[in-house]
């Protein structure tokens, strides 16, 4: 919670923002009923949960404990500053925070995710490629793995 408290919200194009606003007032909308629904559910909000103070959809990073797998923020994705990992058919990004690097490297192996950020997040780059595992898609953006989308494998067998 501590560093989630020092995230940059704002301006999508301005590097140094950690996190932009979310596209359009029905998915606010939504991620707000997302958090009351994870309280009245029995889920504890730590942090976040709120719309920010500002012009345009901008949402605070949220942090949820106590969250169970049959909860509905535990099942749905959210598409917004609301963390989970694993138990869920979803799998596009995560994020691990750790001074730690073997538990960071632990965890990230076992998340399944297509992409894990370590002390960090959302930060990408065009070499790298991005995209979800599960129902968050298949294939890849970016990187090398984005040209495979383009092109017809064909293995040939010949025994003669």
């Amino acid at each position: 919670v501590e560093e989630i408290k020092k995230m940059k919200i704002g301006d999508p194009l301005d590097r140094s923002t950690d996190h932009g606003p979310q596209n359009h007032k029905a998915h606010m909308d939504k991620l707000l009923e997302y958090c009351e629904t994870g309280v009245k559910e029995g889920a504890t909000l730590v942090y976040g949960g709120k719309q920010v103070d500002r012009p345009g959809f901008f949402m605070e990073p949220t942090v949820f404990t106590g969250v169970e797998d049959h909860m509905f923020i535990a099942k749905e994705e959210s598409f917004g500053p609301v963390m989970r990992a694993n138990d869920t058919e979803y799998g596009l990004a995560s994020g691990v925070f750790t001074r730690d690097i073997n538990k960071a490297m632990y965890v990230s192996e076992r998340l399944e995710a297509g992409t894990v950020f370590v002390n960090t997040y959302n930060k990408t780059d065009v070499a790298s490629p991005f995209g979800g595992f599960k129902q968050s898609g298949f294939g890849k953006d970016l990187g090398e793995d984005a040209l495979l989308e383009y092109l017809k494998t064909k293995a040939v067998t010949v025994e003669y």
